[in-house]
């Protein structure tokens, strides 16, 4: 295993607008702090009853998805979560990953596309606080 699933992101024009809509939906709780994720008016966040994370994150001109067109297709990614950047890197490059956006600016997380395009992140694992 190389990480471990961190949470689902779907993009949106009003992350806190669609956090309480999935929060009504499927239960549990919006914008719970958490050690992952910095909230803020671009991100959004729901611990849903039965234990998977969505995240909700802003997109400027956002555009929802026209199913089953695929001019406009479903808009989401994966987060997973890793202890070490670098060795994570190395093992999904091996798996057929490319970089979309590395870690330059040192913030914690590097995007990829997996084989067919999608894209991912990793994101490294904060330290536990307490």
């Amino acid at each position: 295993m190389i990480a471990e699933l961190q949470c689902v992101v779907l993009d949106c024009p009003d992350p806190a607008e669609l956090a309480s809509f999935y929060g009504a939906l499927a239960g549990g709780e919006v914008n719970r702090p958490d050690r992952r994720w910095a909230l803020d008016d671009g991100w959004a966040t729901l611990h849903t009853a039965s234990g998977p994370v969505l995240a909700f994150q802003r997109v400027a001109d956002y555009r929802p998805p026209a199913w089953p067109d695929p001019e406009r297709p479903q808009q989401f990614h994966l987060d997973f979560e890793v202890a070490d950047l670098d060795r994570a890197d190395q093992r999904v490059r091996a798996l057929g990953a490319t970089v979309l956006d590395a870690d330059a600016a040192g913030r914690g997380w590097r995007v990829y596309a997996d084989p067919v395009g999608h894209p991912f992140c990793l994101v490294l694992r904060r330290p536990r606080q307490g």
